[in-house]
């Protein structure tokens, strides 16, 4: 059978670095109960240079290069973003542009902060089926630019980034020790739409709008719908929680990271972290992590990879992969 073969990650940040202290000014706030509550201590944030597709674009750079490929190698583009440059053209055209490509395809995916893990399974999808062999999936966010700034319940939770992926199609056994990914779970509730959501859109204000969430709400249903998406996940792929080398999970807030990886039974120090230097980033969020962890040499080669998220929607999924 095909397998989709991880064949390169890479990261990018906006060059602006904001302290959780710079929120004291703006909003009755201070570090201490950021910290206490959501685990964030600081956030990168986009400057005018910046955007959704300039980000994206370097993270792809970055992760042909760690491939050893380039743009010319690539079949497909998928970008997940809730943040694209323009309602229309998909962003993902943009970067298909900014990296010189002529050939191939390029779309959007929107799922929110589940964006990634909804990308990465279309990819493989397109990769098993024969449409693509080589597929770069990004998440690259510019949430910043929706965000209440005088709302501190939301303000001080996101920051911009973007990472991303090659994935190639390659021949194997089928079997749970093969390389590239193994199982997907994917769920979604509209019932839960107006718990964490913007208040614009084309079709209805014809303006932007800006975030608003319900966090205790949303707090209350992600344990649960996390757990749920993980263990479906393990269990097409013939494994248990206790085989995983390391949990990427969605970096939304370190109690909820904790409190799903208690549930899961998977180790503390098996759990990937990054909350704390980037915020919430939406559908960056996940190969931020993914691309740090690989880059501090943490996440091997032949090491078992479950990435997970969940997001406005609701949304939510895992995917199991073997690096």
């Amino acid at each position: 059978m095909i397998r989709s073969v991880v064949r390169g990650v890479g990261t990018a940040l906006p060059r602006r670095i904001m302290k959780n202290a710079e929120f004291e000014a703006l909003v009755d706030t201070s570090d201490e109960w950021i910290v206490q509550r959501t685990g964030i201590r600081q956030r990168h944030i986009a400057s005018e240079d910046e955007t959704t597709a300039s980000l994206g674009e370097a993270a792809a750079r970055a992760a042909l290069a760690h491939a050893g490929l380039t743009p010319a190698d690539i079949d497909l583009i998928v970008l997940a973003t809730s943040t694209p440059n323009n309602t229309f053209p998909a962003t993902a055209v943009e970067i298909q542009e900014r990296l010189g490509m002529r050939h191939g395809f390029a779309f959007d995916m929107q799922a929110v902060c589940s964006g990634f893990v909804y990308a990465v399974t279309a990819a493989d999808s397109h990769i098993r089926s024969g449409l693509a062999r080589r597929v770069l999936v990004i998440g690259a966010e510019t949430f910043s630019r929706i965000l209440d700034w005088n709302d501190r319940t939301t303000c001080v939770l996101f920051g911009d980034g973007a990472g991303a992926m090659v994935l190639e199609g390659v021949e194997s056994a089928g079997l749970a020790s093969d390389s590239g990914i193994l199982a997907a779970s994917l769920r979604s509730d509209g019932s839960h739409r107006d718990k964490l959501y913007v208040d614009g859109g084309p079709s209805t204000t014809q303006t932007v709008g800006h975030l608003r969430m319900e966090g205790r709400e949303v707090f209350k249903h992600a344990v649960g719908m996390i757990t749920d998406v993980v263990e479906a996940a393990l269990e097409k792929g013939g494994v248990t929680a206790r085989e995983l080398d390391w949990f990427v999970p969605h970096q939304a807030n370190k109690r909820i990271i904790d409190a799903s990886a208690r549930k899961l039974g998977i180790d503390e120090d098996k759990v990937v972290v990054t909350v704390h230097l980037h915020g919430n980033t939406s559908a960056a969020s996940v190969p931020l992590a993914l691309g740090t962890a690989v880059a501090d040499g943490r996440i091997r080669q032949g090491d078992l990879v479950l990435l997970e998220a969940m997001g406005g929607g609701f949304t939510w999924g895992a995917v199991l992969l073997r690096w």
